[in-house]
């Protein structure tokens, strides 16, 4: 399984953890994680007892992966989802959606363990 794959927050938590369950990708594969993601992390990281010690195994982990920021781009996308979603009566957290809409603009496989995302009908959705 060789390809494209934007972290979800609770993959890239499961790698940190060295949680044995994750799938362990290809050296083939491109790992992304999107800017919301590594806010979300962050907000982890100073929530957490060992600020110093996680900040550095974030940033460590965040240095072999692309970064990939959100734009006005990803913003319509986000407003597109966000529409769908409410009209079907199928809302999701926001930072999901962003996070959504980061791997649809980019035509990225997201890669998460949250079963709200099969919500997205536009999102190639893939669990490790």
């Amino acid at each position: 399984m060789n390809g494209k794959f934007l972290l979800d927050t609770n993959v890239v938590i499961a790698f940190l953890t060295d949680d044995k369950s994750v799938h362990r990708p290809n050296p083939t594969d491109q790992l992304y994680v999107s800017s919301t993601v590594i806010g979300e992390m962050f907000y982890g990281v100073f929530n957490s007892n060992q600020v110093e010690e996680n900040t550095n195994r974030l940033v460590e982990f965040v240095r072999d992966t692309v970064s990939v920021p959100c734009d006005n781009g990803t913003a319509r996308v986000y407003g597109e989802v966000k529409s769908a979603l409410r009209k079907r009566g199928r809302p999701i957290p926001d930072n999901d959606i962003w996070i959504a809409a980061v791997a649809i603009q980019h035509s990225l496989s997201l890669v998460s363990r949250d079963e709200h995302f099969t919500n997205i009908d536009q999102l190639n959705l893939v669990r490790w």
